[in-house]
C-alpha cells in the first residue's frame, strides 16, 4: 500500500492554559454524574438530528449540514494533504470548501478534487460543482505498473500518455461532482454534457453519434432534484460500463469505451475544466504506481 502525501500547513489548537490555584469542591461521583447527563444529551442530540435528516427529502445536503455542525471545520484537511488509508480524514476543494472522501468502494484512491466553473452572459463566473477523480488502485497497478514501473514520479507528471491510458485501459475510475451553485436545475446538467460530451464524442469518435449522446442525458430526468450538495457520480467499471449515480440512485448504465473516454477528457485531457486537478492527477498517479 502506497501512503501519498504533500506539504501542508494548518493552524493547531491553542494549548489549553493551566487551571488556577483557586480552590473549588470537586469529587468523583459528581463528575461521574456530570459525564454521563452530557453523554446521554449528546446522544439524543445526535439521534433526534438522524430520524430528522432519514425523513427528509434533501437528506444528502441536511446530513452535511449536520456533520459540519458536529464536526469541526478544522477536521478536514485542505488539499494537499492525501494519504491513501482508508482512515484518512476528507480532502476539501478548497475554493469551495466541499470534501471528497480519500477512498471509494474500499480500493478507488482520490488523486485530484478540482472545480467547474461556467462564466454567464460572459460577465460573471460561477462555481457549478467541485469534483474528485478517483481510480481504483488494484487495476492502476495491473495496467500501468509494467509499462511506467520503471519511470520516476518527476518524470511520470510529464507525461501525457499516462494519462491517455488511464482513459482508454479498462480501469476503474470514478469521477465525482457535487453541487455548488443552489440554483442549478437537472436541465441544465443535461445541456450542459450535451454540449461538453458531445463534443469529445466528435474528437475521439468516427461518424454519427448522437443516439449514443442522447443515450446517455437522458439518464437526466426532468424529475430528479439537484440542490447544493447533490452528488453525481460517473464511474466506469470493468468493461467500459459508464454507471450514472445521482444521490446514492443508479440512474443508467451504458456500456461504452467511447463514452467513458470522453467524460474522462473532460476532467483529464488536454484541455481539462481544472488543468490543477489534472496536474494533481498525474502527479498521484505516478506516485500510485510506484
Amino acid at each position: 500500500m502506497v501512503s501519498l502525501r504533500f506539504p501542508f500547513s494548518f493552524s493547531q489548537p491553542p494549548v489549553p492554559k493551566k487551571p488556577s490555584s483557586i480552590s473549588r469542591p470537586s469529587s468523583s461521583s459528581s463528575l461521574s454524574l456530570f459525564t454521563t447527563v452530557a453523554c446521554a444529551t449528546a446522544a439524543a442530540a445526535v439521534g433526534a438530528t438522524a430520524a430528522a435528516i432519514l425523513q427528509s427529502p434533501h437528506r444528502h445536503s441536511l446530513l452535511q449540514d449536520a456533520l459540519s455542525f458536529f464536526i469541526p471545520a478544522q477536521s478536514f484537511h485542505p488539499w494537499g494533504s492525501l494519504s491513501l488509508a482508508d482512515s484518512s480524514p476528507p480532502v476539501v476543494e478548497s475554493n469551495t470548501g466541499f470534501p471528497f472522501h480519500s477512498v471509494l468502494d474500499g480500493s478507488r484512491k482520490l488523486l485530484g478534487v478540482g472545480l467547474r466553473r461556467k462564466t454567464l452572459f460572459g460577465l460573471k463566473n460561477i462555481d457549478v460543482y467541485a469534483f474528485g477523480v478517483y481510480a481504483d488502485e488494484i487495476d492502476v497497478k495491473k495496467e500501468l505498473k509494467e509499462k511506467y514501473g520503471k519511470f520516476s514520479t518527476n518524470e511520470l507528471k510529464e507525461s501525457k500518455e499516462i494519462q491517455q491510458d488511464l482513459m482508454e485501459k479498462d480501469i476503474r475510475v470514478t469521477v465525482r461532482l457535487q453541487i455548488v451553485y443552489g440554483r442549478l436545475s437537472i436541465r441544465s446538467v443535461r445541456s450542459a454534457f450535451e454540449e461538453s460530451v458531445g463534443g469529445r464524442l466528435q474528437k475521439f469518435g468516427q461518424g454519427n453519434n448522437k443516439e449514443l449522446l442522447q443515450r446517455f442525458t437522458s439518464q437526466f430526468k426532468d424529475e430528479y432534484k439537484i440542490p447544493r450538495g447533490s452528488v453525481i457520480d460517473l464511474s466506469r467499471d470493468r468493461g467500459h460500463v459508464l454507471r450514472t449515480i445521482i444521490d446514492g440512485k443508479e440512474v443508467g448504465c451504458i456500456q461504452s469505451k467511447l463514452l467513458c473516454q470522453s467524460i474522462l477528457d473532460l476532467y483529464i485531457g488536454e484541455e481539462p475544466f481544472d488543468q490543477k486537478a489534472t496536474k494533481d492527477v498525474k502527479l498521484n498517479l505516478a506516485s500510485l504506481i510506484q
